[in-house]
Formats: structure tokens, sequence, C-alpha cells
């Protein structure tokens, strides 16, 4: 015979208390409770002696908040996206929410088709990550009073929150350091053409060579993909040593150690005696000995905490204004790119900082500064 369950007012009963007393000391976010310490031992000596579970769905209809986060990636192969769900997941268990998390496949018709099931299980927001949304499927959520924060991802829609690092400042600061490592003859592999990170580390990128009367030697496309990554590298380096780039931005990490990977057991080229490297992210693994990339960081754990800050904000008061944080970006120097000789060094501009945010955390670090 199936056993009743325990309810709130059964344990209300037990313990001497309101059903109000209990629900608030179950609650997700104890410190806006408001009850006192001795009712709250009263309610747990209860439920646990009557083995009283809360049921969150039942709370759920009464308040109107699921206290769930759709959280949603294309991927989580690159470890800098591995990295930020779980600060995500954390961050959110922190404040009394859960993480309900989706992959999403790689069309954008297949994509707004999986936001519009995960819309049905009532999540209070969204966190996208790697992901685009087309503007018919934002409208909706907005509509709807869901809010979407975008996480290394700018979307054309202006009442969407976001929080990147400063992409454009990170991509001038790799051309820097290539130019100033005595590099001439400089490539570039870029990532998925659609996405905004690609578009804008290049469009950096680019400007400071024009600034530094440098045109780029080569150019390939790896697609944040671990296999055209393989081909794009081959394309540009298995070739004679005059006709391949001295100097390469690959602009993110996960494609530049498999670069790196090629040039040396493909190639026989040797790092950076043959060829400097620069990734960016600055993940774990770029600090391993087997590569010391030099890599331009992207602050993940602060880009999770604003983008939780933002999306919080959000639910707690509809009508705040969407805000879009860009975080300061920062060169982290190691072994892949090769000190210049003095007379390499071309004269430093005024400039040559990292590349601030608007969060003013790197207004003052030097571009070429040491982890």
């Amino acid at each position: 015979m199936k056993k009743t369950p325990v309810t709130s007012i059964d344990v209300a009963r037990h313990a001497g208390v309101s059903q109000s007393a209990v629900s608030r000391t179950f609650s997700k976010v104890p410190t806006q409770s408001g009850v006192s310490e001795e009712t709250r031992r009263k309610v747990l000596k209860a439920a646990d002696e009557l083995g009283y579970r809360p049921n969150a769905l039942a709370r759920s209809l009464i308040t109107q908040r699921s206290r769930m986060v759709g959280v949603l990636f294309s991927y989580l192969d690159n470890p800098f996206y591995a990295n930020a769900l779980e600060l995500i997941c954390h961050g959110l268990q922190r404040q009394g929410y859960h993480a309900l998390v989706f992959m999403m496949p790689d069309t954008l018709a297949d994509v707004d088709a999986t936001v519009s099931d995960i819309l049905q299980y009532q999540v209070d927001g969204l966190i996208t990550a790697s992901v685009e949304l087309s503007s018919g499927i934002c409208d909706h959520c907005l509509a709807q009073g869901i809010p979407v924060v975008t996480l290394n991802r700018l979307q054309d829609n202006p009442q969407l929150s976001s929080v990147t690092t400063d992409n454009v400042g990170g991509g001038r600061l790799a051309a820097d350091a290539l130019v100033a490592a005595g590099c001439r003859r400089i490539g570039l592999i870029a990532g998925w053409e659609g996405a905004s990170t690609s578009r804008d580390r290049e469009f950096g990128f680019m400007a400071a060579l024009r600034s530094r009367g440098v045109e780029l030697f080569a150019r390939t496309v790896g697609h944040f993909d671990l296999a055209r990554t393989e081909d794009a590298t081959l394309r540009m380096f298995d070739v004679s040593a005059d006709q391949r780039p001295d100097g390469v931005f690959v602009v993110n990490d996960y494609m530049a150690i498999r670069a790196m990977d090629v040039m040396r057991s493909r190639l026989g080229l040797r790092i950076p005696r043959d060829v400097s490297v620069i990734g960016f992210d600055d993940t774990a693994m770029a600090d391993l000995p087997t590569y010391e990339l030099t890599s331009v960081r992207q602050p993940v754990r602060q880009m999770v905490d604003g983008a939780l800050r933002l999306l919080f904000e959000r639910i707690a008061a509809p009508d705040v204004e969407p805000q879009h944080l860009i975080l300061g970006a920062r060169l982290v120097r190691r072994t892949s790119l090769r000190s210049a000789a003095p007379d390499d060094r071309p004269e430093p501009r005024p400039d040559d900082i990292a590349a601030p945010g608007n969060d003013g955390s790197s207004s003052k670090t030097s571009d070429l500064a040491r982890s």
C-alpha cells in the first residue's frame, strides 16, 4: 500500500507552528525567509521525524516561480565553456536556483524550436553561451517576461543583456604582441564566421596590424572545430618556409592547441623558433608545460558573476534597462611567443596597455603582463 506523503500542514501541526512558517523555513533563499532560529529548529526537527521533503513543483505553482534557469550551450568540448557551465550551475545554486541545461542543435531553425520547448518548463530566465538566437525567439522571450542574458556572445537585439570580454581590444593585443616579437609574416586562423566573438577578435587584430603598417600574410578558418582547424593549419603551414607565417593568432585556445599539435607532429615545426602562436581565452590547457601557450585571457569567473547579476536583476525587476558588460582583456605571455631581438622591437605606442573593459578592471596592466 502506497504511503500517504507528508505535507507541510502535517509538519506545521507536529512542530506547533503555522504552515507559512514551514514554507519560509524551506525557502530557497533563507536570508529572506524571516523565520526565527527557534522556529527553524522546531520545523526541521518535525520534518526529520516525519520524513518530510518540500515539493518544489507545488511551491512553484504558488509563487509563480520555477526557480529554474535555462542554460543553453552549443558545445562543451571547448574547456572555456565547460568551466563557464560549472560556474553558472554553482552560482545559481547559491541563490536557490537550479540550471536546466540544454545542448543546442547546429541550425538556427532547430535552435528556435528547442528554445520554444524549453519555455514550456516555465523557466525564470535564460543564459545563452555559444548560441545564436533569432530575433523572433528573443522577442518572444521578452514578450513573456523571460529575461535573457548572453554570455560571450552579442545579439543584434539591444533589449538582451550581455556579458563579453573586450574581444576587439583582445585582438589588438594579439596583433601588437606578434609585431613586437619581431614577426613579419603574420597569419590568422579564424573561428566560425557567424560568431560575434570571432568577428570582433579578427576586427581588432586587423585594425592593430594596419596601425602598425603590417599586412596580413595568410588567413584560414577553423570554425571552432578540431578537424577543420587541423585542415586549416595544414593549408597555412604545409608550404615552403618563405610561404608560411612566422607568427599566427588563433582566435581561441581550443583551436590553438590543435594547431600547435599539427605544427609539431605533422610538420616538424618548432614553436616559437619557426612560428610564434597566440590564442584567446587562457584556458587551463594553455598553461600546461606541453603548450605554454601565450593567450588573451578572458576573466571567465567575472563574466559568469556579471551574467548572473544581470539575470537576477531582471528577474526581480523585469522593467530594468538591459546592460551590456564588456570586461577587460589581458595578454598572458608564455613561451609560444618568441622574445624579439632588441633591433626587431618597434617603438611602443602610448596605448600599449591591456584592453580596458567598462568594469575598469585592467586600466593600467601591461599588454605583455605575465601570469
